[in-house]
């Protein structure tokens, strides 16, 4: 009984052990994964100046709204934003929509040209043609300086194809099979049954897509440029930090380099471009902060079945 005790209470020991260190561990995981950007958060509202002499950590050491002030003073902003959203929100349904329906073609054994079709596509994930050869493409389709540049060459992707096919691999046949001896065609029967059943595969795929639309400037420096009623809010930022760092760089005093931001009563506050590259990220990443937790429950589901096929 003794050593039958000692055994237990060594058990217990051991466990309540792995379960502190366990917990230590992951809460020193936690802060190093969140501290970046809460200290990113606490020197946008920073006052600029103050911000130069370092040793902002947790906390504004002295309060200000002055970098979002300046990031917002032009009216150009708010018109890439809704650039931004409208490219998004497009460009996620339509991505999502349309792989979906072409990973549900090509998953169906009786279609015969499933297996080169799905070759084609597999060979777009290792074979580019490059920046000069796309740019040519697009002028080609006369899809340079167009909102629909953002749109048609992402309707498709090999990556997504490929774990939502996989994912569908999954859905029994006879599901399919017992809705078409009821009268379902094809287009139906994936409007219908396959999207309903494939949403948490679905929902992750748009979370990555969302993430890439909102966050990419670099189609818009190549294709739209020209074009200031087509800039998306990633673009107007970096132009924003761009123009910060080059008035920083040419200051005649360079312990007090900063760029004068005209506030709305006509006087001027200095701010340098640490602080607007903290509040430029801030608001950049918010509106995926805000998305993320609807998208959460979804995320791990859709990767563990998409992404795995026994």
């Amino acid at each position: 009984m003794s050593i039958k005790l000692k055994a237990r209470t060594l058990s217990r020991i051991e466990t309540y052990t792995f379960n502190i260190l366990n917990s230590l561990f992951l809460i020193a995981l936690m802060f190093c994964t969140l501290y970046p950007f809460w200290n990113t958060i606490a020197i946008s509202f920073n006052e600029a100046t103050d911000t130069i002499r370092g040793g902002v950590t947790f906390w504004p050491r002295k309060f200000s709204m002055q970098n979002y002030k300046s990031v917002f003073s032009t009216g150009t902003i708010y018109h890439a934003f809704w650039v931004s959203v409208a490219r998004t929100a497009i460009n996620t349904v339509t991505h999502v929509f349309f792989t979906a329906m072409v990973a549900f073609a090509l998953s169906r054994k009786e279609f015969v040209l499933r297996k080169p079709f799905t070759l084609v596509l597999i060979l777009s994930m290792y074979v580019n043609a490059g920046l000069i050869p796309n740019y040519f493409l697009m002028r080609s389709l006369h899809l340079n300086n167009s909102f629909f540049v953002y749109i048609v060459p992402g309707i498709v992707n090999a990556f997504n194809f490929v774990v939502i096919r996989t994912y569908m691999g999954s859905i029994p046949d006879s599901i399919v099979e017992s809705a078409k001896i009821d009268g379902y065609g094809d287009f139906p029967i994936f409007l219908r049954i396959i999207l309903p059943l494939c949403l948490p595969v679905l929902a992750t795929i748009a979370l990555f897509v969302a993430v890439g639309a909102w966050n990419s400037w670099f189609d818009t420096l190549v294709y739209n440029s020209g074009r200031s009623y087509l800039h998306t809010l990633q673009y107007k930022l970096m132009e924003f930090l761009q123009s910060s760092q080059s008035q920083a760089k040419t200051a005649a005093d360079i312990g007090q380099m900063g760029v004068t931001a005209s506030s709305g009563g006509g006087a001027s506050t200095i701010v340098t471009p640490l602080s607007i590259r903290a509040a430029i990220t801030v608001v950049a990443a918010l509106p995926i902060l805000v998305v993320y937790p609807f998208m959460q429950r979804y995320f791990v589901v859709g990767l563990n079945v998409g992404g795995v096929k026994e």
